[in-house]
C-alpha cells in the first residue's frame, strides 16, 4: 500500500532581506525574518504573525537545510505554532528567481519541509496528532509559498 497524502492548506509569507552571518563550519548561516502571511483551507485560515523566521544553512553541496519557526493566529482566533525542516535546492533557476525576485514554479527545484504544528486549543488537536509534508516555491517579488499534506 502506498502512502495517502490529503491536501489541507496552503500559505505564503514574505520575508525581509537575508542576514548573511558568513561561512563557518557547518556551511553559510542566512537568517531570513518573516514579516506577514496568510494559509487558506479547508480546516485552517490564519495570518502569519511576525516573529519568525529562517535560519537557513547553506552547504556546499548547493542546498540550504531549512530551519524555520512561526506563529499563526487562525481566524477564530487560536494561536498555533509550527517549526519546520527541509530542503532548498540552489540550482540556477532558484538563485536566479532569489537575485532578480522573478519567482519560481513548484517544479523548477527541489524545496520539500516537514512541517510540526503544535497548538492548546482543542479546535486544532488535528494539526497536533498529524504528520505534514510541504512541497514549496520562490513567489514573484519575495517571499515563499507552500502546499501543505498530510498524511493519512
Amino acid at each position: 500500500m502506498s502512502l495517502q497524502l490529503e491536501h489541507e492548506f496552503s500559505y505564503w509569507v514574505s520575508l525581509n532581506p537575508p542576514i548573511d552571518f558568513g561561512a563557518g563550519p557547518l556551511g553559510q548561516r542566512i537568517y531570513v525574518e518573516v514579516t506577514g502571511g496568510q494559509a487558506t483551507g479547508r480546516r485552517f485560515n490564519a495570518r502569519a504573525v511576525g516573529g519568525g523566521g529562517d535560519w537557513i544553512l547553506v552547504g556546499p553541496d548547493g542546498f540550504g537545510r531549512i530551519d524555520v519557526r512561526l506563529h499563526f493566529e487562525t481566524d477564530d482566533n487560536a494561536h498555533v505554532y509550527v517549526q519546520y525542516f527541509g530542503l532548498l535546492e540552489l540550482n540556477q533557476t532558484a538563485a536566479q528567481a532569489l537575485v532578480s525576485g522573478v519567482g519560481t514554479e513548484y517544479e523548477d527545484q527541489y524545496f520539500r519541509t516537514t512541517p510540526r504544528f503544535e497548538t492548546g486549543d482543542a479546535r486544532y488537536a488535528w494539526m497536533n496528532q498529524s504528520v505534514f509534508v510541504t512541497k514549496g516555491q520562490l513567489r514573484k517579488g519575495g517571499g515563499v509559498e507552500y502546499e501543505v499534506y498530510r498524511a493519512l
